[in-house]
């Protein structure tokens, strides 16, 4: 699970029968700069299936890769990033976070 901040909407003009009433969403994921303040090098822009009604600007928990079909079981649905909260806020413990072995952004 990642973090990232919604920066918009996605509308579809035509789309497979599955994304019928899907809410799409532009993302952007957190990285360990941005969190602690710094700004990334190379935003990155990700779509993610959105049932939660998160609104721009609000800070979300993603599942990505297989794990992001899981809600819709036993359907198949063609999905790789979905939406599983909405974060009202984030606590980082700097003396944790430098234990950690993150990658380098």
């Amino acid at each position: 699970m990642r973090i990232h901040q919604v920066l918009g909407s996605v509308t579809l003009s035509r789309c497979h029968p599955g994304y019928q009433s899907a809410r799409l969403l532009a993302t952007q994921p957190q990285e360990q700069a941005t969190l602690t303040g710094a700004q990334p090098a190379e935003p990155d822009l990700v779509i993610v299936w959105d049932d939660l009604g998160a609104g721009i600007g609000n800070l979300i928990a993603v599942s990505d890769g297989a794990e992001a079909a899981q809600p819709f079981r036993p359907d198949l649905k063609a999905v790789d990033a979905y939406c599983s909260a909405i974060l009202d806020e984030i606590h980082i413990d700097a003396s944790a976070l430098k234990q950690l072995k993150l990658p380098k952004t």
